[in-house]
C-alpha cells in the first residue's frame, strides 16, 4: 500500500501509534479533532473546514506566532481508514493554487495490541520544496504532531 518513494522529491516516517486505527482516522477527518494534534504546540489551528471526499476542501488556519495562516487544500484520495491524500496544489473546485508547496499522504493500518501504524509523506514539486521542507523541520514537526496526535486519541480512549 506504500507509495513509491523518490528520495529526491519526497520525506516520508512511519512510527506505530498507541491508539486504534478507527481513531486515528476520526481524529484527522473530524474537524473537531483537527484543532488539538495538528499543528507542532505552541502554534494552534484556529479553524478547521472539511468536506471528507474526493475534491473535497481541507482548509485550515494555524496561528504561528501571533500570524494567521490560511491554508486551502482539496482531497486528491480518500480511503476510510486507510488512506488521506491532500494537497495544496488546487483547492475546492479543482482551482489551481498560485504556489503550490507539497501533497501529504498519510497512510493507516492494524499493528499489533491494537494500536496502528502511521506513515507520513509528503511529495513535493522539485527537490528544491523538499530540501526546504526538510530544512524547516519536517521530521521534527511531524513527528510532533504524531506525538500529539497520539497523546490526544489517548485522552480520548481514557474519556469513553
Amino acid at each position: 500500500m506504500k507509495p513509491d518513494l523518490d528520495p529526491n522529491t519526497d520525506l516520508s516516517f512511519t512510527r506505530t501509534l498507541a491508539a486504534p486505527r478507527q481513531l486515528i482516522w476520526d481524529c484527522w477527518t473530524d474537524p473537531k479533532h483537527v484543532p488539538h494534534f495538528f499543528v507542532p504546540a505552541p502554534h494552534k489551528v484556529t479553524a478547521v473546514d472539511i468536506d471528507l471526499r474526493v475534491g473535497g476542501r481541507f482548509n485550515t488556519t494555524f496561528e504561528v506566532d501571533g500570524n494567521l495562516m490560511d491554508n486551502h487544500g482539496v482531497y486528491l484520495d480518500v480511503v476510510p481508514n486507510e488512506k488521506l491524500v491532500f494537497t495544496d496544489a488546487y483547492t475546492e473546485g479543482w482551482k489551481p493554487a498560485p504556489e503550490p508547496f507539497m501533497t501529504a499522504i498519510l497512510l493507516l493500518a492494524d499493528a499489533a495490541d491494537g494500536n496502528t501504524t502511521y506513515t507520513a509523506i509528503a511529495r513535493h514539486r522539485n527537490p528544491e520544496s523538499r530540501k526546504s521542507h526538510e530544512d524547516m523541520g519536517f521530521f521534527d514537526g511531524w513527528g510532533t504532531v504524531a506525538t500529539q496526535l497520539e497523546a490526544y486519541a489517548q485522552g480520548l480512549m481514557s474519556n469513553a
